[in-house]
């Protein structure tokens, strides 16, 4: 958990990796459906462009078909959900039904600003998902390193956009830092170092 621009996904491929379970990521799923322009993806593009959540509605249909897929058996990292109580309600009755429960809740804390200035300098495939820092020297059109297609600054990572999509954060998102303290699985990393320096905080809150 954490706003946007905390570098989630960054430490959820990470993580992915160390324990050899999938990262179940909706902005991935649900940018893969807008670009394919399927039903559900038409209907979140329209909140996405905004800065808005997807309703919860879809974002649940989502995940919940995700979950199914074989590779999901052995654990899963979730990237991006839930965001509202209710999606982290619906998600506790999703994984009771299947006889499951979360390990750990991550919550990756960062300054606003340093939100501000780190998303107004970040690329993005608009093919594959990569994402490239402001810090990584690259310019808009520049090619992907992952897949040779242009980068480019999404709709959603412009100055208002970003201040909007931090408010929303604040307002829907932030109450799951209590609800998941309440349930005693909450870990809080401090985002705003090296990503190594994060990265080892979180495997040492996971370990612990």
């Amino acid at each position: 958990m954490g706003a946007p621009g905390v570098g989630k996904g960054t430490q959820a491929r990470a993580i992915s990796l160390k324990y050899g379970i999938p990262t179940i990521s909706t902005g991935d799923m649900l940018r893969s459906a807008m670009e394919s322009q399927t039903p559900i993806g038409c209907e979140a593009k329209k909140f996405v462009e905004r800065g808005d959540l997807v309703p919860d509605h879809v974002i649940i249909g989502v995940v919940e078909e995700r979950l199914t897929c074989q590779d999901a058996v052995g654990g899963f990292l979730l990237d991006g959900f839930p965001r509202t109580l209710a999606q982290a309600e619906a998600l506790d009755m999703l994984l009771r039904d299947k006889g499951l429960a979360l390990d750990a809740a991550v919550a990756i804390e960062v300054p606003d600003q340093v939100i501000v200035d780190r998303l107004g300098g970040r690329l993005t495939c608009g093919s594959c998902g990569m994402v490239y820092g402001a810090d990584s020297g690259l310019n808009e059109g520049d090619s992907c390193g992952n897949c040779g297609e242009p980068l480019a600054i999404r709709s959603d990572d412009t100055p208002d956009a970003i201040r909007h999509r931090l408010a929303v954060y604040r307002k829907s998102t932030e109450p799951l830092v209590d609800y998941y303290r309440g349930k005693g699985i909450l870990k809080i990393i401090d985002g705003d170092r090296s990503r190594d320096a994060v990265a080892a905080s979180i495997e040492a809150a996971l370990s612990g």
